[in-house]
């Protein structure tokens, strides 16, 4: 078995030396687009996990901003570790907010300002995500596999353009998943190296017939190198850290770390003793790494003090383990039912076709086929037990299996799996699903669905085609359309001196949102009312009272929503009156919405609210509000009900033009153009004066 791998690596070898580097110049345009879409930047937002669970504490805490610290960073039972976030978002905003300030006192420049803290963040995402890049490419070198076709195929997904380069918990999962998957790869050739050399040595001592030649080849097998724990601090450490980043690294890594304590076993050399030798190594090794976590997370919680520690006082009540606390919260089905119920078949048959498309449903078809052929005796054509065709499967399917269980299922679940599609199917995208008929020459049907259904070489270069035209598609739509408009909003909502320790005399602000994402409120730079701070004028010591107050309603209907509206306003106007309060009061929803909260508006008779449009935002999509392209949408709310007819008719204006002029069309684009944005109003009292004529 040994020998087969490495007549089929030199095989690989010598077959690269003649396709090496063809789709390199492409690969390297992606890299660099990949980067330059980190600093336009990229206004889409995928999900709200995206900033609360991972760089809006750090943020909020290292510019001493208001910030929201959702339940899972609680101090009763946390089930998110700080460790991770912190050294991948706190410190490099920590060297930034130095960086800023030793370029203001020398050169008198300001570079700290609230793009750069939104760009830090992804940008050190983006460095993490080449780190996929280098796995696969060393991976491919390892075993001789053409690199181009898979760097290009990598390079060119919109998981690595833009789910990879965002602040995922999931992206960080993907790039330690990438990692491991190299390492024990390279184990694996290390291993099935030495021991090829260690057998075909042991057969030439064996054959030896002097003392002296038996010298020099026991001398030989000594000088070998060691594999049988090789690299074990280093497994042990990528899967402790990925542990404890997200807890569902466990479906991902066992099944890795499996085939590192397997390598070689079977083998005259390696039996089941060197099994448990790797497996107590790998604890023994992971021990140290999960206590450092374990300690620094329960400082930050507040379970464990210094001085508990110093006088020798705590127990086990002053350790707090995240990852158990993930587990005992995930394993009961009603706490993920709240987050949304799927069907278990969502990840093999949606999930991992909307991220990977063609190779998606390629790498499904091929876990079938071999299930079909296993089913048939056919063991033959299946990959070896212990090969990296094998470690490669068992990456993708094992894990989507399991984490099919769980009820709640979303696309980002499966980015760890990235890796292993895209070394195992990418050459399909220039090869074709099947470069040699897989049916049998008696079977007629098999010809058929292979000639039509499943490409072959001739058919490749379309399929190369879908695959860049889809991607294409989901970057734009995850990356810059959907819920596109929320992070334009919270840049309207900037102070204009967003670090300013100066206090503000601007009034109360109100913003209400609805149908939208929740806001990450450390991106709307609002100085932290829990911060103590300093007068530089006269020393005096204050707090900031809050000025900002956020109602973010998720998806009520416009009618409730035009209540919990007034109910605000009223509040303010009382409080205008009696205390002199100023005061503004804001309303964001999608566009396509517009028209419902007129007719909610009108229904109410609230006569004497005023609705002004102050911005709108492009492009912004709301999944929750999904446009209606066979009404008209306004933008604008019409608020003045002595203008409107009992009737409410919100489409007179229609037959004014001809239905088919190209005035009619233009209008009927504008429409549809309308309906992808965000538009942001100001509510009023309508006063005396107001009222026009």
């Amino acid at each position: 078995m040994v020998k087969m791998d490495i007549k089929l690596k030199k095989y690989f070898q010598s077959i690269q030396i003649h396709s090496k580097g063809k789709y390199i110049k492409t690969y390297i345009f992606l890299v660099v687009l990949r980067v330059c879409l980190v600093f336009l930047p990229q206004f889409g937002y995928i999900h709200p996990d995206e900033f609360f669970q991972s760089v809006e504490v750090p943020t909020g805490e290292e510019f001493q901003l208001e910030h929201t610290r959702t339940w899972e960073f609680n101090n009763t039972m946390p089930i998110r570790s700080i460790v991770v976030p912190y050294i991948i978002y706190k410190i490099p905003l920590n060297l930034y907010r130095l960086l800023a300030m030793y370029v203001r006192y020398f050169i008198g420049w300001d570079i700290r300002t609230p793009y750069m803290v939104f760009i830090v963040p992804r940008l050190v995402m983006c460095l993490i995500s080449f780190v996929n890049d280098w796995s696969l490419y060393e991976t491919c070198l390892e075993y001789g596999l053409r690199y181009d076709i898979r760097l290009l195929a990598l390079a060119s997904s919109f998981v690595t353009i833009v789910f990879a380069t965002r602040t995922f918990s999931n992206s960080i999962e993907m790039a330690l998943c990438s990692l491991l998957l190299y390492v024990v790869a390279n184990c694996m050739v290390h291993t099935n190296s030495v021991i090829f050399q260690r057998e075909f040595l042991d057969e030439k001592y064996k054959a030896s017939k002097t003392p002296v030649e038996r010298v020099k080849i026991h001398k030989m097998r000594s000088h070998l190198p060691p594999h049988t724990v090789s690299k074990c601090y280093i497994v042990s450490t990528i899967f402790v850290i990925g542990l404890f980043n997200r807890p569902t690294f466990l479906f991902f890594g066992t099944p890795i770390v499996f085939f590192w304590m397997v390598r070689g076993l079977g083998t005259k050399t390696i039996s089941f003793l060197d099994f448990n030798y790797r497996f107590f190594s790998l604890l023994g090794c992971g021990i140290p790494v999960v206590i450092l976590f374990i300690v620094v997370d329960s400082m930050y919680y507040g379970f464990l003090t210094l001085s508990d520690i110093e006088y020798l006082e705590f127990g086990m009540n002053n350790f707090v383990v995240t990852p158990l606390n993930f587990i005992r919260y995930n394993i009961d089905p009603a706490n993920t039912a709240g987050h949304g119920v799927h069907p278990r078949y969502l990840h093999l048959l949606v999930n991992i076709p909307l991220l990977f498309n063609a190779l998606g449903v390629i790498a499904i078809f091929s876990a079938v086929h071999m299930i079909f052929r296993f089913s048939q005796n056919h063991y033959r054509h299946l990959p070896r037990a212990q090969s990296v065709v094998a470690l490669m499967n068992a990456a993708i399917f094992v894990p989507a299996a399991i984490l099919s269980l769980i009820n709640h299922q979303e696309p980002r679940f499966l980015l760890p799996i990235t890796f292993p599609v895209i070394i195992l199917h990418a050459p399909k995208l220039i090869t074709g699903f099947c470069a040699t008929n897989p049916f049998d020459e008696n079977n007629r049907i098999g010809h058929v669905i292979y000639r039509h259904l499943l490409c072959t070489k001739a058919s490749a270069d379309r399929l190369l085609k879908c695959w860049y035209a889809v991607n294409i598609v989901l970057a734009a739509f995850f990356g810059i359309i959907h819920q596109g408009g929320v992070i334009q909003l919270t840049q309207y909502f900037q102070p204009p001196n967003a670090f300013s320790i100066r206090p503000d005399l601007s009034p109360n602000v109100f913003l209400i949102t609805s149908h939208l994402y929740n806001i990450p409120t450390a991106y709307l730079f609002q100085p932290s009312t829990k911060t103590l701070l300093i007068n530089p004028d006269n020393g005096q010591k204050y707090t900031r009272k809050k000025q900002f107050f956020l109602y973010e309603y998720g998806g009520l209907p416009m009618d409730e929503l035009q209540q919990k509206v007034k109910l605000l306003l009223d509040v303010n106007e009382m409080r205008l009156h009696h205390d002199k309060r100023n005061y503004k009061l804001y309303l964001a929803i999608p566009s396509s919405l517009t028209e419902d909260l007129s007719i909610a508006l009108f229904r109410s008779n609230h006569t004497m609210v005023k609705y002004q449009r102050i911005k709108m935002f492009y492009p912004h999509l709301s999944m929750e509000a999904f446009p209606n392209f066979f009404l008209r949408h306004l933008t604008e709310i019409r608020t003045d009900v002595f203008d409107l007819d009992q009737k409410c008719d919100f489409y007179d204006n229609r037959k004014e033009i001809e239905p088919y002029s190209l005035n009619a069309a233009l209008r009927r684009f504008s429409a549809i153009v309308h309906n992808f944005g965000l538009v942001l109003y100001r509510v009023e009292v309508r006063r005396k004066n107001t009222f026009s004529e």
